[in-house]
């Protein structure tokens, strides 16, 4: 982590750099992986399907997906393996080192293997391995309110959307969102469930010019939360302002 900056809303921005480096080959974690899939059976659903990672790099990551049900009507995508290391965290925050991502997609999004191979079906799923992978790779941590672009400048997903970055938020879009968020595994281990929320670039930026407290309220507003909705209104674009 380097090249640390300061947005006018007085947010840290912070650069990241890849270094060159050998694969760290991984493997799974089976009583983690039980553990994590029951959690996630008890909060959301029945996990009919896993996406299993073949060759991993430092974290075994798998992704968990609870279909639809009617009262449920919508994908919900779960990793599985990013707390199989911790995080770097800074002082004071040693209990959110561990964490797991999640999101949700429309109950019409293809989620087959075939599909994942258009980068308009898989994108979500590629964010969720590309994030979940980022602390490891760059020692650095995501938590609540963390915003992550694609690129620098931030580029569109996919030719199927123009949202081109991504919020870490709290999950809202289950029965009991404070029982889900915390995972118990072992003593001084507490795995965090956070959601990723895509953003347009705008709405980005309106967080680093204007403050986090800024953007979550027009977010809220606007009724936008873990399901992803490719081409939904910008609550950045000046003919929200008055709405809100």
């Amino acid at each position: 982590m380097s090249n640390q900056e300061v947005s006018p809303s007085g947010i840290p921005i912070y650069h990241h750099e890849a270094k060159e480096r050998d694969i760290d080959f991984a493997v799974g974690d089976e009583a983690a992986i039980q553990r994590i899939t029951t959690h996630v059976e008890q909060h959301i659903g029945p996990v009919t399907n896993v996406f299993h990672e073949l060759v991993s790099d430092r974290v075994h990551l798998d992704i968990l997906l609870v279909p639809p049900t009617p009262r449920r009507n919508y994908y919900t995508l779960v990793t599985c393996g990013m707390s199989n290391l911790p995080m770097t965290v800074p002082e004071g925050a040693e209990n959110f080192r561990y964490a797991e991502l999640m999101l949700c997609l429309p109950p019409s999004w293809a989620v087959t293997e075939e599909a994942f191979r258009k980068e308009e079906h898989y994108w979500p799923v590629r964010m969720l391995k590309t994030l979940a992978r980022l602390p490891h790779d760059y020692g650095t941590w995501l938590y609540h309110a963390h915003t992550i672009p694609n690129g620098d400048p931030a580029q569109p997903y996919a030719r199927s959307t123009k949202l081109a970055c991504m919020l870490v938020e709290l999950p809202t879009i289950v029965d009991d969102p404070h029982a889900f968020f915390t995972l118990n595994m072992e003593p001084g281990k507490a795995v965090h469930f956070f959601t990723l929320i895509p953003l347009y670039a705008e709405e980005m930026n309106l967080k680093l010019t204007q403050g986090t407290e800024a953007l979550l309220e027009k977010l809220a507003q606007a009724g936008v939360n873990e399901l992803v909705q490719p081409d939904r209104k910008n609550v950045a674009k000046k003919k929200w302002f008055g709405l809100f």
